[in-house]
């Protein structure tokens, strides 16, 4: 069998989605529950929840937790313009960071988009003095979010 790329869309059918509609919901359901919704036996959907991990469609089973309740209630989103490729892959090393929660270079004005959730306005102050400080960083523009209406993965419908 062939694995998928990175960017190589994964050959899923009908009952694929609805396992990962129903993982991407509660991903502590067990087997039998989901074997209940896709309408399978547990053992079958056990091999394709295997196959969906091992073709990278499931990249982990995680807790989603909730930022302010564990006193990171600033979220903030950074628009990093840089002056050279390495001076963006310079700040990678800010991803082992726990108030890092999203690392993304883009197109567009800037060039790197960080997700950062910090405890308040002080912590923010010095992430920002951090980042402003690295060689090659030429601007960093903060977009300080007062409101989460919806804040979620990839749903599991078919591409268009």
């Amino acid at each position: 069998m062939v694995r998928q790329t990175r960017h190589q869309p994964a050959e899923l059918d009908n009952i694929d989605r609805k396992i990962l509609g129903a993982l991407s919901e509660d991903s502590s359901r067990s087997y039998a529950e989901l074997s209940e919704i896709a309408n399978l036996s547990a053992p079958a959907v056990h091999d394709r929840v295997k196959r969906l991990k091992r073709d990278g469609v499931i990249k982990g089973t995680v807790a989603v937790l909730d930022g302010c309740k564990l006193g990171r209630t600033l979220l903030t989103f950074l628009v990093v313009d840089t002056s050279s490729y390495s001076a963006t892959r310079e700040l990678l090393k800010f991803a082992e960071r726990p108030e890092v929660e999203e690392l993304h270079t883009v197109a567009g004005d800037g060039c790197v988009l960080v997700k950062v959730r910090a405890i308040d306005t002080e912590a923010l102050e010095s992430f920002l003095m951090e980042i402003q400080s690295l060689e090659g960083v030429r601007a960093v523009r903060s977009y300080i979010t007062l409101s989460t209406f919806i804040e979620r993965g990839p749903a599991p419908i078919p591409a268009a």
